[in-house]
């Protein structure tokens, strides 16, 4: 029993100098996660996850720094802040690095993916991974992708129960030219606008309406200027987690695997979470005083029918073989 416990200690001692290497491989570092979504939304609680995980995993070194409800900026605004490194880190809708690299629209194609497991298969595999490889040119890293779920319509002036009720509405979306060209073929107003100035303009009539899934609908409180919900169910909306490259080209290989070991944990945890908070989010939503409306089959084959022309001209865009690419992955998911 002693020569255990002792070649147990020599072997302990034997890792005591690697432990200490990799300490001293691990600065001191305060890193600004800025988001759009307000505490107790699945956004925000992933990244709480990530902070906490990432300072238990660093002895407290690193300690991310959370600035929801769009503190800092919207979503096009801190990207920028990203690549300039005035900000070290956020997550946000994936489309919207359409701008950065033009295939990450395709996360926007309406009606694109039926389910959340989908969704995990295509941003989990070669496809996620190798757009994720395009930001570094951009000044961006790509560390995982959360999900928002299926956004919904909302308004103040009408129940929704068919495609015709859409027409005439003031529709504010978000900064992406696909949803501006998805509105306008539903005869809506389409209004691009950053995040933090939707619920003012919905307060103040500005816009008719927004379209979000449904537990963003709940923390933002859309509720209290909302009075239509209709379940559309019209995009699924994969969420890119980003740290800026000019950060990330600083940190030591420990570090980066703080980073990336954190990532990977909050992204399982914060999946969970959103999936989980749907249902009781639509529920909340109801008790809150909103009419819900639910199109028939036949009304959801309209809408789709509706918007394929915006599909069929942002595939042209985008590159027929970068959607391929993404409905060959699907079809392997929806195999029996």
């Amino acid at each position: 029993m002693k020569f255990v416990k002792r070649s147990l200690c020599l072997a302990v001692a034997a890792l005591l100098p690697i432990t200490a290497a990799l300490a001293q491989d691990i600065k001191e570092r305060s890193i600004k996660f800025a988001f759009q979504n307000q505490k107790g939304h699945p956004q925000a609680e992933g990244a709480q996850k990530f902070a906490d995980l990432v300072a238990q995993k660093s002895g407290n070194k690193i300690q991310v720094k959370l600035f929801p409800g769009g503190t800092l900026g919207g979503d096009v605004q801190t990207v920028s802040a990203l690549q300039g490194g005035t900000v070290e880190m956020t997550v946000l809708n994936a489309g919207i690095l359409s701008s950065q690299v033009k295939a990450f629209e395709v996360f926007d194609f309406p009606f694109l993916f039926a389910t959340p497991q989908e969704a995990d298969a295509v941003v989990d595999g070669p496809f996620g991974k190798g757009l994720f490889e395009k930001l570094a040119e951009k000044n961006l890293i790509g560390l995982a992708y959360w999900e928002l779920g299926f956004r919904n319509l909302t308004n103040s002036k009408r129940p929704i129960t068919k495609v015709e009720d859409i027409a005439g509405l003031k529709i504010r979306v978000i900064q992406s030219p696909i949803y501006i060209d998805m509105f306008s073929a539903l005869g809506a107003a389409p209004t691009p606008m950053p995040f933090p100035e939707v619920y003012p303009a919905l307060e103040q009539k500005a816009v008719d309406g927004q379209e979000n899934p449904f537990t963003l609908i709940r923390t933002s409180k859309f509720y209290e200027v909302q009075k239509h919900l209709a379940v559309t169910r019209h995009v699924y909306n994969p969420q890119a987690v980003l740290i800026s490259k000019k950060l990330w080209d600083q940190l030591s290989p420990a570090e980066k695997k703080i980073i990336d070991d954190a990532a990977d944990e909050a992204t399982k945890f914060q999946r969970e979470l959103s999936r989980k908070q749907s249902d009781e989010a639509l529920a909340d939503l109801k008790k809150a005083g909103m009419q819900v409306t639910e199109f028939s089959p036949a009304e959801m084959q309209r809408l789709r029918d509706k918007v394929k022309p915006v599909i069929d001209k942002h595939t042209a865009a985008v590159g027929p073989d970068v959607v391929k690419q993404v409905q060959a992955e699907i079809a392997k998911v929806r195999k029996p």
